[in-house]
């Protein structure tokens, strides 16, 4: 690998075009680049809508918004604004989008390439080849590109290495304790703050998609238990309808002396607000969504429901974790700083699918097989009982 330790970079633009807890897993690099570079102008690039994590970072100087299906006004706009502006751009996604933007926006480039893992059949090998080609253009724009490994290598350690062709020695990147930078907090609504009280946990049922969801009934039972345990729950969930809808599916559940210690706030908080209010939590349980990345970064203490996704690869990063791999990739029970991260039964998990169907609405057997009290266990041992 050639180094670039010499490069200085005046201005670097950050390319993040996804979700939003992809964007709040670039932060550990975006504090390495400033390390590097101090007095670098550092820029970001994403998806309108999607950017709040990096509310108030202080290395960003500026956030530039697109569509996530942009026509071709907006595109010509876009171009013209990025059209060689920067030093470098880092590309955190392996979309075609995404190194087309870079690769207007800068006269160095480096990325993440995606790609398919060696596999066993004759049908995995023709797809790992297939993204070898589809790769090649990217790799031949970059100075230095880091492959995807979805069972082996996490996310934050994937982007890290993005740098690591600018030291000399790359062992430096992952020396000192990673973190997550928080989105600076906002303050409560009266309304919520005039409902909490101590102690409360936040509990956040609603994944992105049907495949990470735990069982309604489970839920019920859950909190059923918290409640009778003299905790508050601080029920949290996006504006989306459905996280809406589940929201109330699960409190239509319980009891009427156990309603009484819900707060419902879906789509109430904003990102910035689901922060304060997670830092004054003394616990937040949740499944595989970016509240829970959240979560970990506000160093509450976290109980993660996992399915299919390996937390080798996406796990919520302990805060000042020391090193390239916090987790194993199989483990019913694991806990490393504050977080604990719970998985079900099965050979398959984690498969790395979109469920058992591999369809995003698709049912997930490991969640179904992860019982409440696996999850009251592990409460258990985070937290004395009231």
């Amino acid at each position: 690998m050639t180094t670039y330790s010499k490069l200085k970079p005046k201005k670097v633009l950050f390319i993040a075009t996804r979700q939003i807890g992809d964007v709040l897993v670039t932060t550990p690099l975006i504090n390495k680049a400033r390390e590097l570079w101090p007095n670098a102008e550092f820029h970001f690039l994403g998806y309108r809508g999607k950017l709040e994590m990096l509310y108030g970072n202080p290395d960003i100087a500026e956030v530039i918004e697109t569509s996530d299906r942009p026509g071709f006004k907006e595109y010509f706009s876009l171009f013209n604004r990025l059209f060689q502006r920067y030093d470098l751009a880092v590309v955190t996604q392996p979309s075609d989008r995404a190194y087309l933007y870079g690769l207007v926006a800068a006269f160095r480039r480096v990325g993440v390439l995606g790609g398919h893992p060696q596999g066993k059949d004759a049908e995995d090998n023709h797809k790992r080849s297939k993204s070898e080609k589809q790769n090649a253009w990217k790799k031949l724009i970059c100075m230095h590109t880091v492959d995807v490994d979805y069972f082996k290598q996490h996310v934050i350690v994937e982007k890290l290495r993005l740098l690591e062709c600018f030291f000399k020695n790359s062992a430096e990147l992952f020396s000192k304790p990673i973190s997550v930078t928080l989105p600076a907090g906002e303050p409560l609504s009266p309304a919520i703050v005039n409902e909490l009280k101590q102690p409360f946990v936040v509990v956040h049922p609603g994944p992105l998609t049907a495949y990470k969801r735990w069982p309604l009934a489970y839920w019920q039972e859950l909190i059923t238990w918290l409640v009778k345990q003299g905790f508050q729950v601080a029920l949290s969930a996006s504006p989306a309808k459905q996280d809406v809808q589940l929201n109330h599916d699960i409190i239509s559940l319980l009891d009427d002396d156990c309603k009484k210690q819900v707060i419902n706030a879906a789509g109430k908080l904003t990102i910035p607000q689901a922060g304060t209010l997670i830092r004054n939590a003394v616990l937040y349980i949740g499944v595989d969504t970016s509240i829970t990345h959240l979560a970990t970064a506000c160093n509450t203490p976290t109980i993660t429901l996992l399915g299919a996704t390996p937390p080798t690869n996406f796990g919520p990063w302990p805060n000042g974790f020391r090193g390239e791999q916090p987790y194993h990739l199989r483990a019913r029970t694991q806990t490393i700083g504050n977080v604990t991260i719970l998985q079900g039964p099965g050979e398959c998990v984690p498969c790395r699918k979109a469920g058992c169907l591999d369809k995003a609405d698709s049912y997930s057997e490991c969640l179904d097989l992860l019982e409440p009290q696996q999850v009251i266990a592990a409460i258990e041992k985070v937290l004395p009982t009231q």
